[in-house]
């Protein structure tokens, strides 16, 4: 997928004057239509006056190439939060209801089991050595204030998740040290429950997990990694303005030698 182009064609094309005439000279063109100006983004010449003019370093910093499918991938991350904060949520409010109705649900914990147990005898499932059952009997046996510290740490995750989510999909260096901070904390949780009992749902999100938190520390500089945030920042003004002029410079060779 050409990222720079899907992006122009939903935002539209960006261009600049730069002073600098080595710059000016790669960015502007002449046709019998009028001056067209290469677009910080996807590189086309586009008619019409540039939507901005001034020094290189004021030049727009734009999210092209690699930049772009990072955000991409940011969004996408912000997405899966999103919904695991959403379902966390909906749990702790689930804990929070059991804690004022155990007593009916017990009550109807049993029943259900009991109007189940020739079903169970069927299939050979031995309801005693479950250990859903027994962790379900737990919860609904624990004390209420064991299960508001449940719940409000189940809602507290699930907020974080939210938060983590609105600041990647918004790009903001918060958000990804939050993403970065929060998964990490849990990290080790998430080892100690495929170490208990391996599933394959838990191994894929538990990957996921490292490889995000690994993308993040690299791909961003974050805590100073690779130079840290300056480093970063230069790195995105050199996709915005210094690559679209080395294309520039690519294209004009590969005329010359068509010629």
């Amino acid at each position: 997928m050409e990222w720079n182009l899907r992006s122009c064609a939903r935002h539209g094309h960006v261009t600049y004057a730069p002073d600098e005439p080595e710059y000016r000279a790669r960015l502007e063109a002449g046709t019998p239509l009028g001056n067209a100006w290469r677009c910080l983004r996807c590189g086309a010449f586009v008619l019409g006056e540039p939507h901005g003019s001034g020094p290189a370093d004021d030049a727009p910093v734009l999210l092209r190439g690699k930049a772009l499918r990072s955000a991409f991938i940011l969004r996408a991350l912000a997405i899966e939060r999103w919904a695991r904060g959403l379902i966390l949520i909906l749990l702790a409010v689930a804990v929070w209801r059991l804690r004022s109705t155990q007593v009916s649900l017990q009550e109807l914990f049993q029943r259900d089991l009991k109007s189940l147990e020739p079903f169970f005898r069927q299939i050979h499932f031995n309801v005693s050595d479950s250990s859903t059952i027994h962790s379900i009997e737990k919860v609904l046996h624990a004390k209420p204030s064991t299960l508001n510290l449940i719940a409000f740490g189940i809602l507290f995750y699930g907020l974080l998740q939210v938060a983590e989510g609105i600041g990647l999909w918004s790009l903001k260096r918060w958000g990804e040290y939050v993403a970065v901070v929060g998964t990490t904390l849990f990290i080790p949780l998430e080892v100690y429950e495929v170490v208990d009992k391996t599933t394959w749902l838990k191994v894929v999100v538990l990957i996921v997990n490292i490889a995000a938190v690994l993308y993040l520390l690299l791909s961003k500089r974050l805590f100073g990694l690779r130079g840290g945030h300056r480093a970063y920042e230069e790195s995105l003004h050199e996709v915005s303005l210094l690559e679209v002029e080395a294309s520039s410079e690519n294209a004009e060779e590969s005329a010359a030698r068509r010629a």
